[in-house]
């Protein structure tokens, strides 16, 4: 990491995050109060994700949190149901507003993320990355980048990891503040790119792989063994 983001972007980081929770708590007090309502504790959900690598290159597994908007629903051998029936409407609104990664403003107080950044993906999508798509990990992973701002769900798995490659090679002070105001004019004023078409969940990087034919079913099922043994080395 360099100067700026080691010593400026961070301090930037813990500003805005703290005005942030500070200014927007009447926000976060309310949404966790419909969550309750809606669908029940706990009203945080913390999920595995990569980020940063380590000295060794190796990405870090941290634990990202955001508001609930999908139920327990279970079949009768006990495995969740799909994301598409879980998912409810009073989910989608808050996925759609992304309210639901207003907690993420811990994640950047404690440093396992940044404002902005290429987007924390799941262990089971970083398996299908090249070496040179993994390269997003040497920077941190952020509440949004460039792939956000050009597309985000709505764009192809290699257009948006394309972003952030282009992203780790111009980190800096303009280019953040420049991605800062996309953000807000896209997702909070015209709502562009929010989801994919027909699908109430984005697809996973393996799922979309397998399905235009890029990689073998053996292919596929030995990278979700791999990222299962990733979790489990990990401790999560």
């Amino acid at each position: 990491m360099g100067f700026y983001e080691k010593y400026i972007k961070r301090g930037m980081d813990v500003i805005c995050a703290s005005a942030a929770i500070l200014c927007f708590s009447p926000i976060y007090a309310g949404v966790a109060l419909l969550v309750k309502i809606k669908l029940g504790s706990p009203v945080i959900f913390t999920q595995d994700r990569p980020g940063l690598v380590d000295k060794n290159g190796r990405e870090t597994i941290f634990k990202m949190y955001k508001f609930r908007t999908m139920t327990d629903e279970r079949d009768e051998e006990g495995n969740l149901l799909p994301d598409e029936i879980r998912l409810t409407k009073f989910g989608a609104w808050l996925r759609k507003t992304s309210l639901d990664e207003l907690p993420e403003a811990f994640n950047i107080l404690n440093g396992t993320m940044s404002v902005i950044g290429p987007r924390p993906q799941l262990v089971r999508d970083m398996v299908f990355m090249t070496d040179e798509q993994r390269m997003r990990h040497t920077a941190k992973p952020g509440l949004s980048g460039l792939a956000q701002v050009n597309g985000r769900n709505a764009i192809t798995w290699e257009d948006k990891l394309e972003w952030d490659q282009k992203y780790i090679k111009k980190v800096g002070l303009i280019e953040d503040i420049n991605i800062i105001l996309e953000t807000v004019k896209k997702a909070f004023i015209k709502q562009e790119g929010i989801s994919q078409d027909d699908m109430a969940t984005a697809e996973d990087f393996g799922d979309y792989l397998l399905r235009t034919g890029k990689i073998s079913l053996e292919e596929y099922l030995e990278k979700q063994e791999m990222a299962k043994e990733i979790l489990i080395k990990s401790g999560k």
